[in-house]
């Protein structure tokens, strides 16, 4: 079965071992880190759940409910898989309000606990977190020896920093819709499906710039004019000039190449660089029109992501592998790198940037 991926290129080459992931939801295990403490007191009411076979907005509607008050009350940080077992904590507003009782809530949704409650004075928003830490388990491996060994890879080069199939929805729905949106085929008011289909756009593009970079073999080499991503400085360095110690700085992890979360402004890029990315995003004339005339703000982004705290287990034709990734990174990106996915004969439901 095709995938809306395979377009891509990889970065070790295409994997030749076959293998299963989420079989089961306990394959899947996803633990969020939201960076901050709670200050302790406010308006907010801080939840932390753990759930499985859930998704996120399905979770938010019946803890709103169990609250008395409306779902726009309930907030979050990120989306998180259905397939999985994954913690997160949700936000509920109740301003005056004591904090609820949610042993009936448990008691009702088996799929659902709640891990510890707390305080806030300000609500959760999408973004709010540093990250996420991944447990996967790997199953039917038929070449573990070959995902071994790319796991070694991985450690010490990272993957491609691609955002993952589900930022596409199924077989790459969300990139045709925003194509035939660009192409005036319908006007869209829906502010979910307007916000789906942009960030599909933006991320299809990026995708194509970074696997363009992996053909060509310049994905770790420095270009004239690339924008780098550098600790410390908020708006990225242009290159003037390749030197061995930017280089050096490239190979050592102290900076970052970047490609382009296009938008309706000016590349930062220059010379080399600027034209290579021109020369790719220009072949979805429709996808640019879109993104322009939406006033979307370009943004860079990491070619490559190197997994932290990085270990793994192999045990027969199964590997558990853990990981912590920074937000808007998809543990689907490392899984890719590793094998390629023996389908089940049912896979369930689509969802959307649910690994971020």
């Amino acid at each position: 079965m095709s995938n809306v991926m395979d377009s891509f290129s990889w970065l070790y080459g295409k994997p030749s071992c076959q293998g299963r992931i989420k079989v089961e939801p306990e394959d899947f295990i996803v633990k969020e880190n939201l960076g901050f403490d709670f200050a302790g007191t406010g308006e907010h009411f801080m939840v932390k759940i753990r759930k499985t076979g859930e998704n996120t907005k399905y979770v938010v509607n019946e803890l709103a409910k169990a609250c008395g008050v409306q779902s726009r009350n309930v907030s979050w940080a990120g989306l998180k898989d259905r397939h999985a077992v994954t913690e997160q904590w949700l936000s509920v507003h109740l301003p005056g309000k004591p904090d609820p009782d949610l042993s009936q809530f448990v008691a009702e949704h088996p799929g659902i606990e709640v891990i510890e409650t707390a305080r806030h004075d300000k609500k959760l928003r999408p973004g709010d977190l540093v990250g996420n830490w991944f447990q996967l388990r790997l199953t039917g491996l038929d070449q573990p020896q070959d995902v071994e060994a790319r796991l070694e890879q991985v450690a010490t080069s990272g993957v491609p920093n691609y955002f993952g199939e589900q930022r596409f929805g199924h077989g790459g729905n969300n990139v045709i819709k925003a194509r035939a949106w660009g192409n005036d085929e319908f006007r869209l008011r829906d502010k979910s499906k307007r916000s789906f289909y942009l960030s599909a756009a933006r991320s299809w593009l990026f995708n194509m710039v970074l696997s363009s970079r992996i053909e060509q073999q310049k994905v770790h080499a420095l270009m004239v004019g690339d924008c780098l991503e550098v600790e410390g400085d908020d708006r990225g360095v242009v290159v003037k000039q390749v030197t061995e110690q930017l280089q050096q700085d490239i190979d050592s992890g102290k900076a970052f190449i970047t490609a382009p979360m296009m938008g309706d402004n000016a590349l930062p890029t220059e010379a080399d660089a600027e034209a290579f990315e021109m020369a790719i995003v220009e072949q979805e004339p429709l996808l640019l029109r879109l993104i322009r005339d939406n006033r979307m703000r370009h943004e860079r982004r990491p070619l490559l992501l190197k997994p932290q705290q990085m270990m793994w287990q192999v045990e027969d034709d199964q590997i558990t592998v853990s990981f912590a990734l920074p937000a808007g990174c998809f543990a689907t990106a490392v899984v890719r790198e590793l094998m390629a996915e023996r389908e089940l004969e049912q896979k369930g439901d689509e969802h959307a940037n649910s690994d971020q």
